[in-house]
């Protein structure tokens, strides 16, 4: 329970770990990417503000959206160090990475529309697949490898 005199606590990483649900490897991983901050205590232990659980959240749901964590790094720099993400802050930040996340459903649904096609070749026509060299514009290379991946 938060109380006024706990207000202004800082955080153990165990605690962080605890509340957030997060292991103390992952925050101390997202605190050598920059994406979290602690102080140190005159025992040289690390000391997290409450601020801290709320940005482990939004790292913790970017991720399930499949949000690379430079870009949260980068998303995060834009939020000042010193408070709690807001409803405004996510509202600006899940914006930008809405539109990320329609473009990636518009590519995988296409990925799957055209991987009936796929089955139907079974990969032993490299002229008519419909995902690896669709109208055969490989062959027009000329033999060989021309990308891998």
């Amino acid at each position: 329970m938060i109380t006024p005199e706990n207000l202004h606590k800082q955080l153990t990483v165990g605690e962080v770990a605890a509340r957030s649900g997060v292991a103390v490897t992952a925050l101390h991983f997202y605190e050598t990417k920059g994406l979290i901050k602690s102080q140190r205590n005159a025992g040289n232990q690390r000391r997290y503000p409450r601020a801290v659980l709320r940005r482990v959240a939004l790292i913790k749901v970017a991720q399930r959206l499949g949000i690379p964590l430079a870009e949260i790094g980068e998303a995060l720099k834009t939020l000042p160090d010193d408070r709690a993400p807001t409803a405004a802050d996510w509202k600006v930040l899940s914006e930008q990475w809405r539109r990320e996340l329609d473009e990636r459903i518009n590519q995988l649904t296409l990925l799957r529309d055209r991987l009936t096609g796929c089955i139907g070749c079974g990969c032993l026509s490299m002229e008519a697949c419909p995902l690896r060299n669709q109208g055969d514009v490989l062959g027009e290379q000329g033999p060989g490898a021309h990308f891998l991946g």
